[in-house]
């Protein structure tokens, strides 16, 4: 495991964080501020954000530069998540677009795709979604029922899709389809990319119990998709989807604990400010927290160097999923035993405003569901790393 860093990648963490110094208001940087400005607000904040990145050589990261990234290594990546949780820069409006459809299309693309959705994905200017899971189909996403029948050089859908992140905001999805009649399971599946503006397409947001909607449902009637749309190939599908999945890597965990770093700072400086610092239970559970948390960040950095030597990690990303999951979840348990009745309360005392630790603690009840539940994780690293029998 390399715990450092070279030169280049070095100076580019000084370019990176003299930039964002320059850029990012301060009233951005104060906790609770993303909580208190309303969705609509705060998505069109961040979507010129991301615009401005671009133009300024910092998005991309590690894309190759004919696509519009800046060519980096996955050291500059990972410094470049870590940077950007430090200055409490906002999180992209398109997570799942960078996170998988790009790196896909790049993979398996037309040059028609790649040329039409990459640039303009990576600039937020088209927003993508990621319809995968339906009421019938979570965990279970072969199971799914949403189809599409050829008619001539169009596909009609109907179905419906659930758990949609920025479905409300979504100018297109990219969605999973049953386009071969009377096909079951991981058979006859097709990956299509579907314009969400069109008549038939029809949005409903899920509000969470944090206030937010950043998911939605979205239902599909008689809704028209050209051939041309169809990512991997028709009938395809299910092999797409598990490419397109294989792009969530490991050194992501460098960001989360950056993030869950400061959110733990955070919870000790409430602890002092109750005057619970004292309380040797509490001293305990945050000692626990805290060895969780340095043991991410090592387990980060040796995902780091096995991506940085070219090795595939297949299934040890469940491994980081697992781990980051529910360290963060242990993390904020911590936060409901230091409140007690009072975690819903956003300020219990005067002056202890705790506005964006209470959103997280809300939100971090959902991370070991989506993106893979630890149940579905576990099997994975049993069978697939272990070697386990199912």
């Amino acid at each position: 495991m390399d715990l450092t860093f070279s030169a280049a990648e070095e100076a580019f963490r000084a370019d990176l964080r003299g930039w964002l110094a320059d850029n990012i208001p301060a009233e951005w940087q104060r906790p609770g501020f993303w909580a208190s400005v309303p969705d609509d607000e705060g998505f069109e904040l961040r979507r010129d954000w991301e615009q401005r990145k671009f133009d300024a050589g910092f998005a991309g990261i590690d894309w190759p530069t004919e696509y519009g990234g800046r060519g980096g290594t996955p050291g500059m990546k990972a410094i470049y998540d870590e940077e950007m949780a430090h200055a409490r820069a906002p999180s992209t409006v398109n997570s799942l677009g960078l996170a998988f459809l790009a790196p896909t299309i790049m993979a398996i693309g037309t040059d028609a795709q790649k040329r039409e959705i990459i640039r303009p994905l990576l600039r937020s200017e088209v927003i993508w979604c990621q319809g995968f899971s339906e009421p019938d189909a979570g965990s279970d996403l072969a199971s799914l029922r949403t189809a599409g029948v050829a008619d001539g050089e169009e596909i009609i859908v109907n179905g419906q899709k659930v758990w949609t992140t920025n479905a409300s905001h979504g100018d297109k999805i990219f969605t999973l389809v049953r386009t071969e009649a009377g096909s079951q399971r991981h058979r006859g599946l097709s990956m299509l990319l579907i314009d969400m503006h069109q008549e038939g397409v029809e949005v409903r947001p899920l509000r969470q119990m944090s206030g937010a909607t950043e998911f939605g449902e979205v239902f599909f009637t008689n809704a028209r998709v050209p051939a041309s749309e169809c990512l991997g190939g028709l009938g395809n599908g299910w092999a797409t989807a598990m490419l397109l999945l294989s792009f969530e890597r490991g050194a992501s965990g460098i960001l989360q604990y950056t993030s869950f770093r400061r959110s733990y700072d955070e919870i000790v400086r409430a602890a002092r400010v109750l005057g619970r610092d004292r309380d040797p239970v509490l001293r305990q559970e945050l000692g626990r927290r805290m060895v969780e948390l340095e043991c991410l960040r090592y387990h980060a950095m040796h995902v780091l160097t096995r991506v940085e030597q070219g090795v595939d990690l297949g299934s040890e990303s469940s491994m980081t999923k697992l781990q980051w999951s529910e360290t963060y979840q242990d993390l904020f348990e911590t936060f409901d035993d230091l409140l007690g009745s009072d975690v819903a309360i956003d300020v219990p005392v005067d002056g202890l405003d705790l506005t964006a630790l209470n959103a997280e603690g809300f939100w971090s009840r959902s991370v070991t569901i989506w993106g893979g539940s630890s149940q579905v994780q576990r099997n994975i690293v049993a069978e697939r790393v272990l070697g386990l029998p199912r």
